[in-house]
């Protein structure tokens, strides 16, 4: 099949499949006599378990390091596991820092309680002096 029917049946975009084949994601399929890529079924599973993984916003090194593990399926899955608590944690740092931002968005909202004029907004007045701390 040629990369835009591999990017309908994926539903990852043509520039994407390709970015993927530069960062060695994706074996670089053969050309047919006029030079379009081929792609086969193995392009297609690959992609749909890079777009499974992307979902769950695992990284393309992690990604990259599922792909070494998954080629060899007798091996113990425990390297899998371990990258999978990373990137729990990961997750949870991220979840906090979320919290934070939430809350110092809602403390910067409160400083403003009433419709005032632009020169007397209490919340561009708090970032102008964030800003220049």
């Amino acid at each position: 099949m040629k990369i835009g029917e591999l990017a309908r049946e994926t539903g990852i975009s043509v520039e994407t499949i390709r970015y993927y084949e530069r960062m060695k994601l994706l074996q670089t399929p053969p050309r047919s006599g006029a030079n379009y890529r081929l792609y086969g079924a193995r392009h297609l599973e690959r992609l749909r378990f890079i777009r499974s993984c992307r979902s769950l916003d695992i990284s393309l090194d992690e990604i990259r390091t599922l792909l070494a593990l998954r080629a060899s399926p007798e091996a113990g899955c425990d390297g899998v596991n371990r990258l999978l608590d990373t990137h729990i944690d990961a997750v949870e740092d991220r979840i906090r820092e979320l919290q934070r931002l939430k809350q110092e968005l809602r403390e910067l909202r409160g400083a403003c309680r009433s419709v005032d004029s632009i020169k007397n907004c209490k919340i561009l007045q708090s970032l102008e002096n964030h800003a220049a701390s």
